[in-house]
């Protein structure tokens, strides 16, 4: 695991895509894992000024992303759907057909912690079957909760877990509820990569910003390897690299942090 820790958040985003955009060139048909959230906005930013000012050419790439809300249509403004192609997508030469989000769409879902509805179980089994398709994902991105989730596997869940549909906590919530008008509309489910589906990726960035993060990264880094903790798994990793700014690591120890 590669901890870089950054200056602050602009910094840290250029990091990211640097890093990106060299994978890119290395590889034009990169499988890249994509993640929504605030904290990759500057990461999507500088790789549109990178396609538009440098030519970083996205025709070959494909995209998975992590994960959807249950119950949001694509054309709603806070579906991961809309979000992704508003603030990424449609300002980069990607082809549509190479783009993959999960679905938050199943009609009269009934859901429960005993079964998987048969037609969730079948689209996630489907998902799944993409990523192998295009041969795994080559880069995931990540970001991190307060809590330590990754994607939407939240504290407790299954570190050898596949693509499924999970319940929020009331912490990730309250976190996302900024982003709607109300608490109340928060999804309280959501269709998400597991932490095995992630893991298998072949490399993997995580982004952290701001000091509402600190125990998360610390947790993740220097922590022990457990569930309640989700992106602990990522010490792991045969290639994992943690790029912070330095609010976010202020809590860390470890002397293998590296200040860039």
């Amino acid at each position: 695991m590669l901890v870089i820790v950054k200056e602050d958040y602009d910094a840290m985003s250029k990091e990211a895509a640097k890093i990106v955009a060299d994978r890119i060139r290395r590889k034009p048909n990169l499988v890249l894992g994509l993640a929504t959230g605030s904290t990759p906005l500057g990461l999507y930013k500088e790789l549109i000024r990178m396609h538009k000012e440098e030519g970083l050419d996205f025709s070959k790439v494909v995209t998975f992303n992590l994960d959807e809300y249950i119950g949001l249509p694509p054309t709603h403004d806070q579906s991961y759907h809309y979000f992704m192609w508003e603030n990424f997508f449609k300002h980069i030469n990607i082809n549509p057909a190479n783009v993959h989000i999960p679905q938050g769409m199943f009609g009269d879902l009934k859901i429960s912690p005993y079964e998987t509805d048969p037609k969730v179980e079948a689209y996630c089994q489907w998902y799944e079957e993409q990523i192998k398709k295009f041969g795994g994902i080559d880069l995931q991105i990540l970001g991190i909760g307060a809590n330590g989730h990754i994607a939407f596997n939240e504290p407790g869940s299954s570190l050898g877990s596949r693509t499924r549909i999970k319940t929020l906590t009331e912490k990730t919530r309250q976190d996302n509820s900024r982003f709607f008008k109300s608490i109340d509309e928060v999804p309280k489910y959501a269709i998400t990569m597991g932490i095995g589906t992630i893991m298998e990726a072949k490399e993997v960035i995580l982004l952290a910003s701001g000091e509402n993060k600190a125990d998360a990264v610390k947790a993740a880094v220097e922590g022990p390897i457990t569930a309640m903790c989700p992106a602990s798994m990522l010490q792991m990793h045969r290639k994992a690299i943690i790029i912070v700014d330095k609010k976010a690591a202020s809590k860390l120890s470890a002397e293998f942090v590296y200040y860039g």
